[in-house]
Formats: structure tokens, C-alpha cells, sequence
């Protein structure tokens, strides 16, 4: 009985969130889901920039694709941590929107906030036609939302891309270090460069994103993560 309550009181608090995770889940290999993926991608991507730019390099060109694919050239800073902050960075940039979104009033300065991000990033490294017009048109989305709709739409925009994050990038881990170790992923070039194999960093990092993925439940969802359409306020 006692197990049984506390089923049904997390259902009550978290449907919400089940039911996106779900719908991702079952949408997960159709057109619809892409677009989200692709975001992710700019946020692996987008990791990888800024961790060259904080350590001291530069960053050449950025770029993403429709395959779900992406690249940055940098100059200079640190490759380990360049290297190895793709997946993780783009978990622990996922699981921030999602927290921001549950736990903070700023749903709307966020998403606004990434949108701008996306246009910047395009203006100054984006060159190719599909990422330029993928990262302005996003990103322009993503501010027209913030500022013209109801906060309850940036909220739940800021949802769909943490859980995103959290379900696309474990699963990503392991099928471009593990399941596929032979591919030319961020893991086979830190093997390459640093020592150890594919598998080894890969599993470091798949290990390190689920522990992270389960802190961010534990401490950061509450008892009742269920938006409840309070009225729009400028």
C-alpha cells in the first residue's frame, strides 16, 4: 500500500513530465523528434566552443547538419577538456534549462536568452547554409515565443529540451562509444590523443551522465513539477 501511494502521488506531482518523456520516447525515431535532436546537437556543439574559448583558444567555424551531425574548429585552449566536453556539456546545459524551468519565474529571460545565443553563434561562426538557417530561425523562434506568448510556453518549451537533453545524450554516449566504438566520435579521438580506448572514455562518460541524470530527479524536481497555467504578467 505504502509503495503503492507513493506511485500514485508521483504520477499526481510529475504527470506532466511523464508525459513528455513519453511522447519523446515513442516519437523518438520519426521526423517529429528531430528538430529536437538537432538542438541537442548545437548544445554539444556549442559545449565544445566554449570550452576552447575558456581556455584560452578560439573557435574557427561551427556547424550542424540535418544528419544529426555537427563539427567546431578551434585553434588553441585545452583538447582534453575541449574533447571531452560535448556530451556532458550539452547534459549539464539540458538539465540547467530543466531546472530553470521547474525551480525559477525566468522562463521567459531564458529562453529569450538561448534564442539570442543560437543567432549569435550563427552570425559569428556559422557559414553553411542548413546550420545558419537552422540556429537564426530557432533562435528567432525561441525570442518571438518569449516575448509574445503566454510564460507558460517558455516554460514548457525549456521542458521539452532539458528532458531532450537528458534522454538524447546517455543514449548518444553509448551508441557512438560503445555500441559503434569504431567511429571517429569525440571519445576515438581522446583515445587517439591521450590513451585508453573509446570504450574506456565513453563508459566514463555514460556512467557520469546517469549519475548526474539521477541527481538532477532526486534533488531538483520537488514534489509537484506540473505546470499549473498561472496568468501571463509583463
Amino acid at each position: 500500500m505504502r509503495g503503492q501511494n507513493a506511485f500514485l502521488n508521483l504520477l499526481k506531482g510529475h504527470w506532466q513530465l511523464i508525459l513528455i518523456t513519453s511522447l519523446v520516447f515513442i516519437l523518438w525515431n520519426t521526423p517529429a523528434v528531430v528538430p529536437l535532436k538537432i538542438l541537442v546537437v548545437f548544445l554539444h556543439e556549442f559545449s565544445h566552443a566554449m570550452m576552447i574559448l575558456l581556455t584560452g583558444g578560439s573557435v574557427e567555424s561551427f556547424s550542424i547538419s540535418p544528419q544529426q551531425g555537427g563539427m567546431v574548429i578551434g585553434r588553441g585552449g585545452s583538447r582534453f577538456l575541449s574533447l571531452s566536453a560535448g556530451y556532458l556539456g550539452s547534459l549539464l546545459l539540458g538539465m540547467a534549462l530543466l531546472i530553470l524551468a521547474l525551480r525559477t519565474n525566468a522562463d521567459r529571460a531564458v529562453l529569450a536568452g538561448f534564442g539570442g545565443v543560437m543567432c549569435l553563434v550563427a552570425l559569428l561562426y556559422i557559414r553553411d547554409p542548413f546550420a545558419l538557417v537552422f540556429c537564426i530561425g530557432v533562435g528567432a523562434a525561441m525570442i518571438a515565443a518569449a516575448w509574445y506568448l503566454h510564460p507558460d510556453v517558455s516554460d514548457l518549451v525549456l521542458r521539452v529540451i532539458g528532458l531532450t537533453s537528458m534522454i538524447y545524450v546517455p543514449f548518444d554516449i553509448f551508441d557512438d562509444t560503445i555500441r559503434r566504438s569504431g567511429v571517429r566520435s569525440d571519445a576515438f579521438m581522446l583515445a587517439e590523443e591521450f590513451g585508453g580506448t573509446t570504450s574506456m572514455w565513453g563508459a566514463m562518460w555514460l556512467v557520469l551522465s546517469c549519475i548526474a541524470v539521477a541527481l538532477c530527479l532526486r534533488y531538483w524536481l520537488g514534489t509537484d513539477s506540473n505546470l499549473h497555467f498561472r496568468r501571463a504578467a509583463r
